[in-house]
C-alpha cells in the first residue's frame, strides 16, 4: 500500500505552514502530496471564503521545497484551464522537479465555484467529451508530436510541448471518480490511476467499482494491475496509529494500491506523524 497526502483545507494561522507539512511529508516516506484544485474553499463545513490556494502555483513552489516526493492535483477540472496550459503547467512541474508530476483530471461538478468565479462549466457530456480529449493532447505534445490537434471541444493548430517532460514516456495521468459508463472506461483507455471513494458500506462499492474498472479493461486489452488503484479516505485528527493502520490494511485487503489520505480541517503535524508512522506498518 502507498500513502500519500491530500491537502484540502489551507487554514492555517500561517500559510507558511503548508512548507512544514510539505517537507515533513516528503522526508517521512509519503508517496505523493496532492493539493485539491479549486478556486474557492470547497469543503465540507468551510466557507468559500476561507483561504484556498490555487494548486498549480502551489505544486510550483512545493517543487521548489520538496526532494523526493511527487506532486498533482487532485482532481483538475477540465473545463477551468486551457488544455494546452493545463499540460505546460504539469509538464512545467515535472521539469522542475526532476520528474515528480501527475496529471490530475476529471470532469468537474462545482456550479457554485464556476458561477462565482466565472468559469466554464458546461454540460455534463460535454465535460467527458473535454477530458479525453485534454488526454490526447497531452499524449501528443508529451511525444513530441508538434501537428494539429482537431477535437470536437478542444483543439490546437501547433501544440509544441517543449521542452518534454522529464519523467518518460510521460507523466502519470490519474483520471478521478467512479462513474461506471464514463470516467471508469477512460481510465481503462487512457490512465495509469483512478481515484474512487471510501465508501462506508463494507467495502461493498469498492469491490463493484474495481469489478467495473475490470470489464473496461478487458474491453480495451489493458491489464488492470497497469492501474494504480487509489481511494481518498479520510483519518480524524485524533486517530491513533492503530486506527490509521487498521485503516489502511482495509483497504488493502479490498484490492486497493494506494490511500490518498485526507483529513478534518488543515493538517496538522502531529496527525501527519502519526500517518507516518503508520504507514511504515502497511509499506
Amino acid at each position: 500500500m502507498r500513502v500519500s497526502l491530500g491537502v484540502t483545507n489551507f487554514t492555517w494561522p500561517a500559510v507558511n505552514e503548508l512548507d512544514a507539512i510539505a517537507r515533513q511529508a516528503d522526508e517521512g516516506g509519503l508517496d505523493t502530496l496532492w493539493v485539491a484544485d479549486h478556486l474557492v474553499q470547497a469543503e465540507p463545513g468551510t466557507e468559500p471564503t476561507d483561504p484556498m490556494l490555487e494548486a498549480y502555483a502551489t505544486l510550483g513552489h512545493l517543487t521548489a521545497i520538496t526532494e523526493r516526493i511527487r506532486l498533482g492535483a487532485m482532481v483538475t477540472a477540465v473545463s477551468f484551464r486551457p488544455p494546452a496550459l493545463l499540460v505546460k503547467a504539469v509538464t512545467t512541474i515535472d521539469v522542475l522537479s526532476g520528474g515528480r508530476a501527475w496529471l490530475g483530471l476529471g470532469a468537474g461538478y462545482h456550479q457554485g465555484e464556476a458561477t462565482m468565479m466565472g468559469l466554464p462549466l458546461p454540460a455534463t457530456a460535454e465535460r467527458f467529451e473535454q477530458v479525453e480529449e485534454t488526454v490526447r493532447l497531452a499524449l501528443q505534445m508529451w511525444s513530441g508530436n508538434d501537428q494539429p490537434f482537431t477535437g470536437t471541444h478542444v483543439s490546437a493548430q501547433n501544440p509544441i510541448g517543449r521542452p518534454l517532460p522529464a519523467t518518460r514516456p510521460h507523466p502519470p495521468i490519474l483520471i478521478g471518480g467512479a462513474g461506471e459508463q464514463k470516467t471508469l472506461r477512460l481510465v481503462a483507455r487512457y490512465a495509469q490511476a483512478c481515484n474512487i471513494f471510501d465508501i462506508p458500506d463494507g467495502g461493498r462499492t469498492v469491490r463493484h467499482k474495481l469489478d467495473v474498472l475490470a470489464r473496461h479493461c478487458d474491453t480495451e486489452n489493458r491489464d488492470p494491475a497497469e492501474i494504480d488503484k487509489t481511494i481518498s479516505t479520510r483519518v480524524l485528527p485524533t486517530a491513533t496509529i492503530d486506527d490509521i493502520t487498521a485503516q489502511l490494511t482495509r483497504l488493502t485487503d479490498l484490492g486497493l494500491d494506494h490511500a490518498v489520505v485526507i483529513t478534518s480541517g488543515p493538517w496538522q503535524r502531529t496527525t501527519l506523524n502519526t500517518l507516518i508512522k503508520a504507514t511504515t506498518r502497511v509499506a
